[in-house]
């Protein structure tokens, strides 16, 4: 049997919710890591919010964090962690010049977070706990260095003014994006440089294994690179369009209804059988 390299999105695929993986999941992806093959998390989050799920399969396999701007490997000194950054200067210049329409905002770098104002509705999108360092106040006085990535919670209906200008002033140097819906005015601030698809193919020639051998799963825009490198793209059913466009396979199931384990049981050589009823 050839090993298959398994990249898994968390939020709305691998998770049932924020903060579970069914416990059938967890056992049939044990079964098949046992069986020799890799699984890599990838994500948009941070470490903090996703080692415990690494730890809870078992993993010994790199992690990708912030979409692919940190990219460590626990317990192996011999990799060469992947620490994409945006300038620092680059970051004020954004919050200063749009200091009107910004409500609240936070950087990270690595597991440290920068925040605008500590305000009770922020929290859910801090991940603030396993170790993390809060430091609170303007960015220009906080920030020390270059981070991995911003969050820019927008005043309702200003959102545009804050991405039209980055779009402008700094079209090859950060990327921006909304994250569409109900919650078009949060704005995410990423290098160019930084997608799940240039992460995986390094994982993926870190742990030896070629794109043919590759099967990715997501369901965000954040996912669209992943999926498109991946021998196998599986978006899973409740996957936002632009990924369903670029998707191998569109599953029938959401991210509540075994999508993941459901496939894998009926198209990885060898893979055991899936029955959700067990």
């Amino acid at each position: 049997m050839k090993d298959y390299l398994i990249a898994l999105d968390l939020d709305g695929t691998l998770l049932y919710d924020w903060s579970t993986i069914h416990e059938k999941t967890v056992a049939y992806l044990k079964s098949l890591k046992a069986m020799g093959h890799k699984l890599v998390i990838a994500t948009g989050r941070p470490y903090r919010s996703s080692i415990g799920f690494y730890d809870s399969l078992g993993l010994n396999t790199p992690l990708i964090n912030y979409n692919g701007a940190l990219v460590t490997w626990k317990n192996n000194p011999a990799f060469t962690p992947v620490n994409i950054t945006l300038n620092k200067d680059d970051v004020i210049d954004i919050f200063t010049k749009n200091a009107p329409y910004i409500y609240n905002a936070f950087c990270e770098i690595r597991d440290d977070i920068y925040l605008l104002e500590d305000r009770e509705d922020i929290a859910p999108l801090l991940h603030n706990f396993n170790g993390a360092k809060l430091h609170v106040g303007p960015l220009h006085e906080t920030l020390p260095a270059g981070t991995n990535g911003c969050i820019i919670i927008a005043h309702k209906s200003q959102g545009q003014h804050i991405e039209n200008y980055i779009n402008t002033h700094y079209k090859d140097k950060i990327g921006c994006r909304n994250w569409g819906d109900d919650n078009r005015f949060i704005i995410e601030l990423f290098s160019p440089k930084t997608n799940k698809g240039e992460a995986l193919k390094n994982v993926a020639r870190s742990l030896g294994i070629p794109r043919e051998r590759i099967i990715a799963f997501g369901d965000g825009m954040n996912d669209v690179e992943m999926l498109a490198y991946a021998a196998t793209g599986v978006a899973v059913n409740n996957a936002h369009e632009s990924l369903r466009a670029v998707a191998d396979v569109i599953s029938p199931h959401d991210h509540k209804d075994h999508p993941i384990e459901r496939y894998l049981s009926k198209h990885l050589d060898d893979a055991p059988d899936f029955d959700p009823s067990l």
